[in-house]
């Protein structure tokens, strides 16, 4: 139970999450954060805190070989995080299936979900969400999406999402990088 939001503005990106982490009926205020820098990249998960940790502290991120980003995303990265979910106990098998986590990355003034069964997603809209909260969330960035300021954005959305969805919860962090 999450909300974690990517936005792209003017070549800039933004990360925002929330702080719960949501077992059953109960929630925490975590300290570690949903979101953060790793090398080129900004990072925003869902799913798991361990999956937070690996992604943080043991992903090697691939060196760009392809001139393509999307492509270098759904091969390369993605070769690289399977190798890092293996290593960390984290990766399972469901159905004869590979099975990882939800996350946002942030690349070069893109956004990409990567989804659980390692499909690399864009969209067409500057803005992309995932976590229990994120229908709310698309909900609130596509009806303010005339206000010109994305961090604004970003938090009203966060705070949407917490107001309607029992999972999410502040405080709230936002990350920004440029392109």
């Amino acid at each position: 139970m999450t909300c974690v939001i990517g936005l792209v503005h003017n070549g800039d990106t933004y990360l925002g999450a929330d702080s719960a982490s949501v077992s059953e009926q109960d929630v925490l205020i975590r300290s570690d954060k949903k979101v953060f820098r790793k090398g080129p990249l900004l990072i925003g998960f869902t799913s798991s805190f361990r999956m937070g940790q690996l992604l943080r502290y043991s992903l090697a991120i691939p060196k760009q070989k392809v001139t393509d980003d999307f492509r270098y995303m759904a091969t390369d990265f993605v070769d690289a995080l399977r190798t890092c979910f293996k290593a960390g106990g984290y990766a399972t098998t469901a159905d004869n299936a590979e099975v990882g986590g939800v996350f946002i990355v942030g690349y070069k003034g893109k956004l990409y979900q990567m989804d659980s069964d390692y499909q690399v997603v864009t969209i067409e809209d500057d803005f992309i969400a995932v976590g229990s909260g994120s229908q709310i969330a698309y909900g609130a960035l596509y009806a303010d999406r005339s206000d010109k300021n994305p961090r604004q954005r970003v938090l009203t959305a966060l705070k949407a999402a917490e107001r309607y969805n029992i999972g999410v919860r502040g405080p709230f962090t936002i990350i920004k990088s440029h392109v």
